[in-house]
């Protein structure tokens, strides 16, 4: 805050070097310290952690709304947007500039007081329900276990699926067991390779009902309130809907663009993917008498008849692909 509360005392007239050159970089201590935070919440958290993302999160939000609703400071871009000789400016501060005005713009240094006011409740409410949706995921990721007593139930596992079920099991007191998550590492083996069909079903409906139970961790309200007032800022800053708000920024730039490329993809690829679906539930039928190839039979089965076709096994290409040796 010191360092944007510099760059607005300055007496000097708003250039590119004392206005976009300074807000380019201030607050790398505070970006550096919350990315690294954020990133552990969602890779190893626990409830300290969660706590204190509770407590940041619309202080952050709210911080971030100081920076791009602030008057003073925006008219300092806005002059410089207009005034700045681009031919004197490098690709690269031209495009930081574009940027850094559109930004402003985007995210309501346009509104009156008012309109900035409800902008500013309906970001602290979305940060809020966002880390709670995120939070009911984890949660429920976290407390499934699908514990298995009989070693004959890994069967077609590779070495170290197995090794990795027993390690969770012992790490839960479960030393005699064998324990699968919902956790990638753990839930993709076990989905492409188990031969137990029940037990990929049991685990396949578990992962997809996440947060979806009607429980504490229920997600569905979060996601009604999310997808409102994301609707209802897009409407605010002068977007139809969210999707046309984020999507300018990107290489579609708008929803219409993206429909149209997704109907350009069905019309090619559509026929071939019906192919290789039927090629998998053929193959499953044969091999196994599966008369109906369900979700949690795909992985499976795919791998067989890839492994069927041309001989790949994805388990012995591994050693192959270890991260040392790709990167030499």
């Amino acid at each position: 805050k010191k360092e944007i509360d510099a760059i607005t005392a300055l007496s000097d007239p708003p250039s590119f070097q004392n206005t976009i050159e300074g807000l380019e970089k201030s607050g790398n201590a505070l970006d550096r310290a919350s990315a690294i935070f954020f990133n552990l919440n969602s890779a190893e958290t626990n409830d300290e952690l969660q706590a204190i993302a509770r407590e940041i999160s619309p202080l952050l939000t709210e911080f971030s709304n100081d920076i791009l609703l602030d008057e003073a400071l925006f008219q300092r871009v806005k002059t410089v947007y207009e005034n700045e000789d681009r031919e004197q400016l490098s690709p690269e501060q031209r495009t930081l500039l574009e940027k850094t005005f559109k930004g402003f713009k985007r995210n309501g240094a346009l509104l009156n007081e008012e309109q900035k006011k409800k902008l500013r409740e309906i970001d602290v409410a979305l940060a809020q329900r966002s880390l709670q949706f995120g939070e009911n995921v984890l949660a429920e990721t976290n407390q499934y276990a699908l514990i298995i007593d009989d070693e004959n139930d890994l069967d077609g596992l590779p070495d170290f699926a197995k090794e990795q079920a027993k390690e969770t099991a012992e790490e839960k007191g479960l030393g005699d067991k064998w324990v699968i998550t919902l956790h990638y590492p753990s839930y993709v083996p076990f989905m492409t390779y188990a031969k137990n069909r029940a037990l990929r079903k049991e685990l396949a409906i578990a992962f997809g009902s996440k947060a979806f139970k009607g429980n504490e961790l229920d997600n569905q309200q979060n996601v009604m309130e999310i997808v409102r007032l994301r609707h209802e800022r897009a409407q605010l800053l002068g977007y139809p809907t969210h999707a046309h708000f984020v999507l300018e920024e990107r290489m579609a730039k708008s929803p219409e663009s993206v429909m149209s490329f997704l109907k350009e993809i069905e019309t090619y690829s559509k026929q071939a993917a019906e192919r290789d679906v039927a090629e998998v539930a053929a193959f499953a039928k044969k091999r196994d008498g599966i008369e109906k190839l369900e979700r949690w039979d795909f992985a499976y089965y795919s791998e067989k008849l890839k492994m069927e076709k041309y001989a790949i096994d994805d388990e012995l290409l591994k050693p192959y692909f270890q991260l040392e040796k790709v990167v030499d």
